[in-house]
C-alpha cells in the first residue's frame, strides 16, 4: 500500500506478524481501511509491515479472530519522540530555557552604529541616542517607533539635515546626513614665505604677496622667496604671502643594508583552542595547556550563530597557534645596493610629499663590511622649498 502523508507527525510502528491465518488478517486490515505499507510476507508464516500508530490499536480484535501474534520492531514519529523527551525532564527544561534565552537575546540591542557623520563626533550622536533609549543591552520592545526616534534625534542634533534609525537583528544603525555649512577660512597673520633649505629655484608662483627671487636663482636657508610686505617705504601693507616655490636640493644619505635577510615561515604544526562566545565573554571548552611552540602566529575565526536574518550575540571562536621558524637568506651586493637606494628614495618622498621628484642619484662611496653593504649617496631632488615666517618675527627682507 501507499505510504500515507505526514505519518511522522501521526506516529508509526514497524510490526512483525506470526502464527495464525496471516492472509486472513491482511484481508481484514484492507477491509477495515487500516493504513499499512511496506508489506512483506515470508512463506505465509510471517509478515512485516508499517502501520500508523492510531490504527495499530485497532488490530487487537482482528488478531483474536485470526489467531495471529504481533511484535513491534521499530517506532518512529513525533509521539514517540515526545514520550522519550518527557522522561528526560532536565534535557527538556534545558531546551526550553535555551529557546527562551535565544529569543530574549535576539530581542536585545547589542550594537549601535553611527554612519555618515564627518563633522559631528560619534560620541555626541551616541550620547543623544542614549537619552532616547538607544544603547547596548536595551530591550527592543522598549524602543519607540523608528520614525519618532529619527525626529527626536534630529531635534537633539541641530547640525544635521536628516537622521534615519533602522534596526536589523540586534544592531541599530543611525544614519546621519549633516547640514552643509560654508567652509570658514582660517584667520592668518601676515607672513613671508622663506626657503627651508639651500636650493636653486626652478619654479615660483605668487598667489598673494611679492616675489623677490626668480627662476634659476640660488637661495640659502631662511631667505625670503615671496614677501608679505607690499608697497614702498612710505606706503606699505602687510599681507599673508601665498604661493608655491619649487627648487633643486641636494641631499646626502648614508645607507646600510645587511646581506643576510631573516624571515619567518610556517612549519605546518599548530595548536587549536575552542571557545563558546556569549556577548563579550568567551568560555574555553578544549585546547587547554601552554602552546608548545617558542615562536608562533595566532589566527582567530569567530562564527556567530544566525537565525533567519538575525545575527545572535553568541557563537563559536577558534584560535589557532601556528608554529613559525626563522630562516636566513644570503643576498648579493647588487640586491643590497638596489634595496638601499629604494629605501632612501621612499624616505625622501615620505618626508617631502608626493610632488617631490628625484632627478638624479650618485653613489659617492660603497663598501662591504661585517656582512653589510654601506653606501653614501647624493640625490638631486626637486621639491617644494617654501615655509612660512610670520612678519612679527621678521626684520625685513
Amino acid at each position: 500500500m501507499k505510504q500515507p502523508s505526514l505519518y511522522k507527525l501521526r506516529g508509526a510502528v514497524r510490526i512483525t506478524v506470526t502464527g495464525g491465518d496471516i492472509e486472513a488478517l491482511i484481508n481484514m486490515v484492507a477491509e477495515q481501511g487500516l493504513e499499512v505499507w511496506n508489506l512483506r510476507a515470508h512463506d505465509g508464516r510471517k509478515a512485516e509491515m508499517n502501520i500508523l500508530l492510531p490504527h495499530f490499536f485497532r488490530l487487537r480484535p482482528l488478531l483474536k479472530r485470526t489467531g495471529c501474534r504481533v511484535k513491534v520492531t521499530h517506532r518512529s514519529g513525533i509521539p514517540f519522540f515526545m514520550a522519550r523527551l518527557m522522561k528526560r525532564k532536565f534535557f527538556l527544561g534545558g531546551m526550553v530555557l535555551f529557546v527562551i534565552a535565544m529569543f530574549a537575546l535576539s530581542s536585545m540591542v547589542w550594537n549601535v552604529e553611527v554612519k555618515g557623520n564627518v563633522k559631528i563626533p560619534t560620541d555626541v550622536v551616541l550620547a543623544a541616542a542614549k537619552k532616547e533609549g538607544i544603547y547596548p543591552f536595551q530591550w527592543g520592545f522598549r524602543l519607540q517607533s523608528q520614525d519618532k526616534l529619527s525626529r527626536q534625534l534630529a531635534l537633539a542634533l541641530p547640525d544635521v539635515t536628516w537622521i534615519g534609525v533602522s534596526k536589523e537583528g540586534t544592531t541599530i544603525t543611525i544614519q546621519v546626513v549633516e547640514s552643509a555649512q560654508p567652509q570658514r577660512e582660517p584667520l592668518l597673520n601676515p607672513r613671508h614665505l622663506v626657503s627651508k633649505s639651500d636650493a636653486v629655484v626652478t619654479q615660483i608662483y605668487a598667489e598673494q604677496g611679492r616675489p623677490v627671487v626668480q627662476k634659476d636663482t640660488r637661495v640659502k636657508k631662511g631667505q625670503v622667496l615671496i614677501s608679505g610686505i607690499l608697497g614702498d617705504e612710505e606706503n606699505t601693507e602687510n599681507v599673508v604671502a601665498k604661493g608655491e616655490v619649487r627648487g633643486l636640493v641636494w641631499r646626502e644619505y648614508e645607507v646600510e643594508v645587511p646581506l643576510v635577510q631573516k624571515h619567518n615561515t610556517m612549519t605546518g604544526e599548530s595548536k587549536e583552542r575552542f571557545y563558546v562566545v556569549l556577548g563579550d565573554w568567551a568560555v574555553q571548552l578544549w585546547g587547554y595547556g601552554k602552546t608548545p611552540f617558542s615562536s608562533f602566529n595566532t589566527a582567530s575565526d569567530h562564527k556567530p550563530l544566525t537565525w533567519r536574518s538575525f545575527t545572535l550575540p553568541m557563537g563559536w571562536l577558534t584560535e589557532t597557534d601556528m608554529e613559525t621558524t626563522q630562516q636566513e637568506e644570503q643576498k648579493t651586493v647588487a640586491w643590497a645596493r638596489t634595496k638601499g637606494l629604494e629605501g632612501a628614495r621612499n624616505d625622501i618622498i615620505a618626508k617631502n610629499g608626493k610632488g617631490t621628484k628625484i632627478l638624479s642619484e650618485k653613489i659617492l662611496h660603497e663598501k662591504k663590511e661585517n656582512g653589510k653593504v654601506y653606501m653614501k649617496v647624493l640625490f638631486e631632488v626637486e621639491e617644494s622649498i617654501a615655509e612660512e615666517l610670520p612678519l612679527v618675527h621678521s626684520q625685513g627682507e
